[in-house]
């Protein structure tokens, strides 16, 4: 199947909104832990294409137009001295067309931008330790595993 990759666009909230749900889904989501539609298209519209924005999104489409994959990122400074990263914060590719290179062109393009952009040093992401099809993914395109740091995380209403 051909894909092509491109940015996001303000035409696309509503699919991104869509396949944010079907990735909530794939690690777990209940029902009653998805946001309602509405609610997604306005924090995905903000945070894509607000003032100023907060993060940046590659999207997959198929041959017939569907958003099947994204990665989200957002520059992140400081990282090696006082240059920035490239921080992927999700990868994700439809489960019918995994294993087909998709999330390699994906990342391939993520260093890409990362490369063009002065002052970023690298390119950064996590992923959980429970998830071996990720693992496995990342260490078939050569990246190494770093031990060392510890993730935090605190829900904002209690910050």
């Amino acid at each position: 199947m051909t894909v092509t990759i491109r940015p996001a666009e303000k035409r696309d909230v509503p699919a991104v909104a869509e396949l944010i749900e079907e990735i909530e889904r794939f690690y777990g989501a209940a029902d009653t832990d998805i946001q309602p539609l509405e609610e997604r298209r306005t924090q995905v519209e903000e945070a894509l294409f607000g003032s100023p924005s907060l993060a940046s999104a590659l999207l997959v489409e198929d041959e017939t137009g569907d958003v099947v994959g994204l990665a989200a990122y957002s520059f992140l400074w400081p990282a090696a001295g006082s240059s920035h990263s490239l921080f992927l914060k999700e990868l994700y590719v439809r489960d019918t067309l995994r294993r087909q290179g998709v999330g390699a062109r994906l990342m391939d393009e993520l260093r890409a931008i990362a490369g063009a952009r002065t002052g970023c040093s690298r390119v950064e992401w996590m992923t959980d330790r429970d998830n071996p099809g990720a693992r496995a993914f990342y260490k078939s395109l050569g990246f190494a595993e770093f031990d060392g740091k510890i993730v935090y995380r605190v829900e904002s209403g209690t910050a």
